[in-house]
């Protein structure tokens, strides 16, 4: 006997989520019956080996970037769509699909930010960094989906996607900028930009948490 799962809420309020969802249900009705969620998932991870590869030898040639670019593309479509088409077809498996989606996640972002850490234009410890924020925002909605039973899938109205443009939209300026110059001590401007971002979303992490542990000691527990 299969164990029960408790439903779990998708809290998803970013910008562009009403939008994508009407793109992401028109795919799935597009979709062969031969693909599967499985196969989405793979799709997403060999999007974001690709992305790796992009940025890693973008300093022998600035056009591998173009590479990082299309695996975004790549990596959107599989990790959007997977648990998307599972729910479109009813064929969800909340225990197993859970859990490899976003093992599967987990592995995908941390090629994605180790590649960019890779390339000449962030440094690796400033890249660690923001690796580090994503995780403590990922830690923190796996755990709220455990104790209040809501999955937060956005924070500031931004979710994966709004990460991935402002991503592609950095690498566009990459390709434009060319070798970068430090502009604060040895930092530069893409260093700047990505240890910013790792620590707000370590400051999202503090807040966030506060809000939910408020919440469960209000519910009276």
């Amino acid at each position: 006997m299969k164990p029960k799962i408790k439903p779990i809420a998708r809290i998803q309020q970013n910008v562009l989520a009403r939008s994508e969802r009407r793109l992401l249900t028109w795919l799935c009705g597009k979709l062969p019956a031969w693909v599967m969620p499985d196969h989405l998932t793979s799709l997403a991870l060999f999007g974001a080996v690709l992305i790796f590869a992009g940025y890693a030898a973008g300093g022998s040639d600035p056009r591998w970037l173009l590479v990082a670019i299309a695996g975004y593309f790549i990596h959107w479509f599989g990790d959007s769509l997977d648990g998307s088409l599972a729910r479109f077809r009813d064929i969800e498996r909340p225990r197993f699909g859970y859990f490899v989606d976003h093992s599967a996640d987990a592995l995908g972002t941390m090629m994605i930010v180790l590649g960019i850490g890779l390339s000449p234009y962030v440094r690796v410890d400033v890249a660690l960094l923001a690796l580090a924020g994503y995780y403590l925002l990922s830690i923190h909605a796996f755990l709220a989906a455990r104790v209040v039973g809501e999955l937060k899938l956005s924070y500031v109205a931004a979710g994966p996607t709004e990460l991935r443009l402002i991503l592609i939209a950095m690498t566009l300026a990459m390709l434009g900028v060319g070798e970068p110059q430090p502009v604060y001590g040895p930092f530069s401007a893409f260093d700047i930009a990505m240890g910013l971002a790792g620590l707000a979303m370590i400051a999202i992490f503090v807040v966030q948490t506060i809000i939910v542990a408020r919440r469960i000691l209000r519910e009276g527990e």
